[in-house]
C-alpha cells in the first residue's frame, strides 16, 4: 500500500529516492520519503511514523552538480590527453590534491635553512640533585640565537656563574578528550597509530560496518560500528546513556562528567550521520577479539577507545614551570605529571599531546631566591628544517581543513592520484 523511501538524509540520498521511485513508476502517494540520521531502534521508528513528500530542490541540485562535474571534468580531460597520456581523467578534488603535493614539493627545493643555536645548562640544587634548563631570552622576553657569535656572547656571560631561581609555578591543567571520529581523523589515526594506509582503513571499517560474527553468547552477526563515512561529531542519546552506563560501572563516577560531552561539528557539513562510534559499547574489544581479523581487531578497538573516552571526564595534569637567572639570561623548564587520569584510562592521544616530551620532567623541589650550581654547559647549532612531505594521514587533514572532497572521496582521491602516478609514494 506505501512504500518507504530511506536512503541517505543528503541531496544524493534525495536524488537516489526520486530515481527510485521514478523507474519503479510508484504513483505519488504512496511514496513515504522517510530520513533518519543514526540507525537506532528510537530514530528509525520516529521517521516511519513522520514520512514526507520527496523534496524536489534537493534532488534538483544534485542533479546541478552532477552537470557542474561534467562541464569542468569533461573540458580539464582532452587537454591532459594532449599534454600528458591518453585516457586519463580529471576528477575536481584529485586536481587540486595533486596541486597540493606539487605546491609542498615547490617549498621544500625552495627551502632555504637558517642557523639557530640551543643552549641547555645542567644544573645541581643544594640536596645535589640535577636538572636540565634550556636558554629563553631575558627580562624583556625571548630571543633567537641565529650564530655562533651570539652563542659565545651569551657563554662568556654566564660562564662560570651560578644561576638563580627567579620563579616557580606550580598550576592545574585539564585536558580534555578528543571528539569521536570522522572519516577524515579516523584515516589519519589509522595511519599514524596503526600504520594503515587509507584504503585498508576503509576496507577494514566497511568490513566492521557491515557486520560479524561475534558468537552466540555476543548476539551473533553483529555490525560492530556506526557509518564510517561521515563528517558528523553528532552522537546519539541512546549511545551516549549506554557509555555514560558503561564508564559509571567500569571506572566509578568520577570518571563520568557531570553532563554528556557534545561536540560541535564544523559548519557546513551535510550531517548526514553520526560520528563513528561502536554500535554496542557492552562489546568491547578484548571481548570478541578472537572473532576478528589482527586489522578488524586494532582498528575495532581504536574507534571504540576514542569513543568512550571522548565521553569521559577531562585528565588532570599538575604542571610545573620554573624560570632561571644568570648575569641578566634567563633559562626555563618546565614539566607535568597526571594527577588524575581521567579519559586517559582508556585512549592516549599520543602524538595529539603538545606536552609530550615535557611529561614528568625530573625537577627537584625549589625554592625562588635559591642559588644553583651549573655542572656544565651544552651549546648545540642547528638549521631549520623544511616543512615535511604528506603522508596519506597529514594529506587527508589537509583536504579536510581546506574543505576539498567529501569523507566518502578521501580514500579514493589519494589512492587515484597514487595509481595514476600523479604524485608516488615513497
Amino acid at each position: 500500500n506505501k512504500i518507504y523511501l530511506a536512503t541517505d538524509p543528503d541531496r544524493e540520498g534525495e536524488a537516489i529516492s526520486w530515481h527510485l521511485a521514478t523507474i519503479l513508476g510508484i504513483p505519488v502517494e504512496k511514496t513515504m520519503r522517510v530520513t533518519f540520521n543514526e540507525v537506532t531502534k528510537n530514530v528509525v521508528k520516529a521517521a516511519i511514523k513522520n514520512p514526507r513528500n520527496i523534496d524536489m530542490n534537493l534532488v534538483d541540485a544534485q542533479q546541478a552538480r552532477r552537470i557542474l562535474d561534467r562541464i569542468v571534468g569533461y573540458k580539464i580531460s582532452p587537454l591532459l590527453w594532449k599534454n600528458v597520456k591518453n585516457g586519463l581523467s580529471a576528477g575536481r578534488t584529485q586536481s587540486v590534491a595533486a596541486r597540493i603535493v606539487c605546491e609542498r614539493e615547490e617549498e621544500i627545493r625552495n627551502f632555504v635553512p637558517v642557523e639557530y643555536w640551543n643552549i641547555e645548562a645542567a644544573l645541581t640544587n643544594h640536596d645535589g640533585k640535577n636538572f636540565t634548563v634550556k636558554f629563553f631570552g631575558d627580562k624583556n622576553g625571548k630571543i633567537e640565537i641565529s650564530s655562533e657569535s651570539e652563542a659565545n656572547k651569551i657563554l662568556s656571560a654566564i660562564d662560570g656563574k651560578p644561576f638563580t631561581v627567579t620563579s616557580v609555578k606550580r598550576s592545574t591543567r585539564h585536558k580534555l578528550p578528543s571528539p569521536p571520529f570522522i572519516t577524515s581523523t579516523l584515516q589519519q589515526d589509522g595511519y599514524r597509530k596503526l600504520g594503515f594506509q587509507s584504503q585498508r582503513v576503509m576496507r577494514v571499517a566497511q568490513e566492521l560496518y557491515e557486520g560479524i560474527n561475534v558468537g552466540s553468547e555476543n548476539g551473533g552477526m553483529q555490525g560492530l560500528i556506526t557509518y564510517m563515512r561521515t563528517d558528523s561529531l553528532r552522537i546519539s542519546e541512546e549511545a551516549q546513556k549506554d557509555a555514560r552506563a558503561y564508564i559509571e560501572e567500569k571506572f566509578g563516577e568520577r570518571y563520568n562528567t557531570k553532563e554528556p560531552r557534545q561536540y560541535k561539528s564544523k559548519s557546513g557539513i551535510q550531517d548526514a550521520h553520526e560520528a563513528i562510534r561502536p554500535s554496542r559499547v557492552d562489546l568491547e574489544p578484548k571481548k570478541i577479539k578472537s572473532y576478528l581479523t589482527s586489522d578488524q581487531y586494532k582498528l575495532y578497538k581504536l574507534i571504540w577507545d576514542r569513543f568512550v573516552a571522548s565521553q569521559m571526564e577531562s585528565a588532570t595534569l599538575a604542571t610545573l614551570s620554573v624560570d632561571t637567572e644568570c648575569s641578566g639570561y634567563v633559562f626555563r623548564t618546565g614539566g607535568y605529571t597526571v594527577t588524575f587520569q581521567g579519559y586517559m584510562a582508556v585512549y592516549d592521544d599520543g602524538a595529539d599531546d603538545d606536552m609530550s616530551e615535557q611529561k614528568n620532567a625530573k625537577i627537584p623541589e625549589l625554592n625562588e631566591g635559591e642559588t644553583l650550581d651549573c655542572e656544565h654547559i651544552d651549546p648545540t647549532k642547528h638549521f631549520t628544517e623544511p616543512p615535511p612531505r604528506y603522508n596519506e594521514g597529514s594529506l587527508v587533514k589537509f583536504l579536510e581543513e581546506k574543505g576539498i572532497g567529501r569523507p566518502s572521496t578521501f580514500a579514493t582521491i589519494v589512492t587515484t592520484i597514487i595509481s595514476r602516478n600523479y604524485v608516488k609514494r615513497d
